[in-house]
């Protein structure tokens, strides 16, 4: 019963921080296109821009297939937010237009420029990650598997310092649900990201796929330094940050978490091109306190991302998580996963939401102690400009 109320507040608070922040979207028509495709019984904001009451009573009394002309739609709607029609048009034209300088205009940024803001990491847009993975984990030694479940989420936030410098800050809660009876294993734990951690330098117990423990884990908070511009190379941009990361041992269950506090330095670099993006996220941890009796952590966990965009809002590729664990010797260290998915971000309402399905497989893994084989990853992720919130400026 915690575990849900744990996922479902974090569902509602995607709902509650981010549904009712953006004005209305530039083209309604897109709403009726969604709702087309899901069945929704749609309803449109009243009052109705005048160009949209012609279509519906068109085609309500004709039943014809009429398409409203979307400049028109967008110069309506640019009236009712009070920004410049023409203005506005040539703001949403552009993708490499400011999202801060569009709202200021009094404009609405299109779904295309929302979508191409979030692929950014560094971005100046808030997000809220609800991540749910399913890994497969593999005991070679024993020749035994089981499941892992693990509910991630992320709320992730800019705050400028400064015209030249942004904070990027990344606030990480974890729900993982091992194989594992916690009142038998308590020796066993858990790393950043539900990352399994047997005893270093012991194979995992014959039962060790017995029972099951789900409830809270450990929390994680990741600081990134980045400059507010990024590095012309190409036909696209070079973009980094460097911070550090911090570990709470808030855990339940010993099996759930390390028992330790940790941190570490963390850095980012990405390269932004017009089809692809690439590149990484590198956090380590060390322990610096904690109990004695439960084993040191030294762990390095680099999430890789390449992404290839298929259109403006579909993009196929995948961000596997590459563990290397330095407590196990050389044989039982590395997780070296690849992966393949896709992600699209929808128009909802007045905010845009990606969402994404990912396979991973490990072709690297540990020898003799339990490792992940592969892995089923399904995100969605709700955002907003971080310009509609004063405190982020």
């Amino acid at each position: 019963m915690t575990t849900r109320c744990i996922i479902i507040a974090g569902l509602a608070l995607s709902v509650s921080l981010f549904g009712p922040l953006l004005p209305a979207h530039a083209a309604d028509n897109a709403g009726f296109n969604l709702s087309n495709s899901f069945n929704l019984d749609f309803k449109p904001d009243e009052p109705a821009h005048a160009a949209d009451n012609a279509h519906f009573n068109l085609s309500d009394s004709y039943n014809l297939d009429f398409k409203p002309d979307e400049t028109v739609i967008a110069q309506a709607d640019s009236k009712k937010q009070g920004g410049d029609p023409e203005k506005c048009l040539a703001l949403q034209a552009d993708p490499n237009a400011d999202i801060g300088v569009i709202i200021r205009a009094g404009c609405k940024p299109s779904l295309a420029q929302m979508s191409a803001l979030m692929d950014n990491p560094l971005g100046n847009v808030a997000m809220l990650f609800t991540q749910f993975d399913w890994t497969r984990l593999k005991n070679e030694s024993k020749d035994r598997e089981a499941d892992q479940y693990l509910y991630t989420g992320i709320f992730q936030f800019p705050k400028k310092l400064n015209k030249d410098w942004n904070l990027i800050n990344r606030v990480v809660w974890t729900v993982p649900s091992l194989p594992i009876d916690a009142d038998k294993l308590s020796e066993f734990s858990s790393g950043p990201g539900g990352t399994p951690v047997p005893p270093a330098g012991d194979a995992a117990p014959i039962d060790f796929f017995k029972g099951r423990t789900t409830d809270f884990g450990d929390m994680y908070y990741v600081a990134l330094f980045a400059p507010a511009k990024g590095i012309d190379v190409g036909d696209g941009k070079f973009l980094w940050g460097a911070g550090f990361d911090l570990a709470f041992p808030t855990a339940t269950e010993d099996v759930l978490g390390s028992g330790k506090w940790s941190a570490g330095p963390s850095a980012l670099g990405v390269y932004l091109g017009k089809k692809w993006k690439v590149g990484g996220l590198v956090q380590h941890y060390w322990d610096y306190a904690g109990p004695s009796d439960r084993d040191d952590v030294d762990l390095t966990n680099f999430q890789y991302f390449v992404y290839y965009s298929l259109d403006e809002t579909t993009s196929i590729g995948a961000a596997p998580n590459i563990i290397a664990n330095w407590e196990q010797d050389s044989d039982n260290r590395y997780t070296v996963p690849i992966g393949i998915g896709i992600s699209k971000t929808f128009q909802f309402g007045k905010v845009p939401v990606r969402f994404g399905l990912e396979a991973h497989y490990s072709v690297i893994q540990p020898d003799d102690v339990v490792g992940a084989d592969w892995n089923i990853r399904f995100y969605i992720i709700p955002a907003i400009p971080s310009a509609l919130f004063g405190w982020m400026n």
